[in-house]
């Protein structure tokens, strides 16, 4: 039992190791530079692992379920524990040996005594026998301690003939019960015997049936699992793998050159590009229908950036973007110029100059609320904020540009500018980072 125990823990182990092995190595290959069909060659090694593991697994429970409860079932069934310790089967076993031998056992007894009577009896006389001899040599001996010793040689032959006899019958007595001793020793021998020609048998089965759970080179699947693996590795191509990576990463993939595009006029003068607008456009400039010229452009050029009228989601307009400029020059992002858009304004008020540096926090701005004569702004209609939405998404998303927000399946986010035109919302995490995100990611919040 013990050792099928063991057994079937080594099953267990090699199979989680094939598992941990298969799993951390489709990982490598997953993001390794591996691809085509080589690639599928890859996990076909992998899934035969996981499939082995499989195999081995029913091998530890067949071994635990099946073999080790039957020895289990049939340790109770052929030995029974006694009250006392030991085996029932093991005292019946010895009782009977006992009984057996205990008629024969009684006359080998008194055969050892006979036997060592008959030999103390030759050892006497044959020391009678010299001291008379040495009594014979000596003359101041006188007759009658040569009598004494005559006769005490004499008695010790007659105690001689007398044990010898007594010997003898005693080996005949013996001998007249051996035949009915071996007869029931045999009957207990045999027994025995039977008894264990079961457990023989019974341990045969057993083995057989651990054999047969061990011995994967029989099992139908074992063999499926390893041609399969031999298919799908013939099948890896490298003709077909480089014809792939040619059209899809060589000079077979589709190309974008840069083609002749049309000026494209804004009405909005301030509006700036998208962020997919962006993509498209070689030179990164908005042109608009404003033409300034001299120190009047120079002028818009400076204080662009300070007739901006902030988005319901910014804090301060301490940047001083100028839409008119490139990227490059300016150092903005996309995000900063999302959140910087700028608001239409009459032609008048365009060539009024204003403080380089200000915020909506300051007193000075002349687009707050309220002017200094208690007048209301006339841009107060479009910088009245949108109403904050709180959101949850959908989806995973990790963000491709610095300016875009990154978040995972469940998060929550405010949204605070609706959907544009090419699909996108303004956004701002718990953290208050604020960013863009695609609109078809997240549900509002019921």
């Amino acid at each position: 039992m013990n050792c099928i125990h063991e057994r079937a823990r080594i099953e267990k182990t090699y199979a989680q190791q094939l598992t941990e092995w298969a799993k951390r190595w489709k990982q490598l290959v997953e993001k390794g530079p591996q691809y085509g069909t080589v690639e599928k060659a890859w996990h076909a090694v992998m899934s035969e692992a996981e499939k082995v593991s499989e195999l081995h697994l029913d091998i530890k429970s067949a071994l635990m379920n099946d073999d080790f409860e039957k020895i289990k079932n049939w340790q109770k069934e052929a030995f029974h524990k006694q009250m006392m310790g030991g085996f029932k089967e093991t005292k019946e076993a010895e009782d009977g040996y006992r009984k057996a031998q205990k008629p024969w056992a009684k006359k080998l007894k008194e055969v050892e005594a006979a036997k060592k009577a008959y030999h103390a009896a030759c050892k006497e006389e044959k020391l009678a026998i010299s001291r008379e001899m040495n009594s014979k040599a000596d003359p101041a001996l006188n007759p009658e301690q040569l009598k004494k010793l005559q006769d005490k040689v004499e008695k010790s032959k007659q105690d001689v003939l007398k044990t010898k006899e007594k010997y003898e019958k005693s080996l005949k007595d013996l001998d007249h019960v051996t035949p009915q001793y071996m007869e029931n020793m045999e009957q207990v021998f045999e027994q025995c015997q039977q008894f264990e020609e079961k457990r023989l048998r019974f341990f045969r089965e057993v083995l057989l049936e651990v054999q047969k759970h061990l011995d994967l080179s029989n099992d139908v699947s074992y063999k499926n699992i390893y041609r399969e693996l031999e298919q799908n590795i013939k099948t890896a191509d490298a003709i077909e793998d480089l014809r792939w990576f040619r059209a899809n990463h060589g000079p077979g993939m589709s190309m974008n050159w840069p083609q002749f595009e049309d000026e494209e006029w804004s009405a909005d003068f301030n509006r700036t590009l998208s962020r997919r607008e962006k993509k498209k456009a070689s030179d990164g400039v908005t042109l608009t229908g404003v033409n300034q010229t001299g120190d009047q452009a120079l002028q818009h050029t400076k204080h662009s950036s300070h007739l901006s009228v902030p988005s319901n989601t910014v804090q301060s307009l301490q940047s001083s973007y100028n839409p008119f400029e490139d990227e490059d020059d300016t150092g903005s992002t996309v995000s900063e110029k999302e959140d910087n858009k700028i608001k239409n304004v009459s032609s008048s008020e365009k060539n009024q100059s204003y403080p380089t540096e200000w915020s909506d926090e300051e007193s000075s701005n002349p687009f707050s609320s309220t002017d200094a004569n208690g007048d209301t702004n006339p841009f107060d209609e479009d910088a009245s904020p949108a109403m904050e939405v709180r959101v949850r998404a959908l989806y995973d998303y990790e963000g491709q540009e610095h300016d875009e927000l990154s978040f995972k399946a469940g998060d929550e986010l405010t949204k605070t500018e609706d959907e544009d035109e090419q699909g996108w919302c303004k956004g701002r995490l718990d953290n208050g980072q604020v960013g863009l995100y695609p609109a078809n990611y997240v549900e509002a919040i019921q």
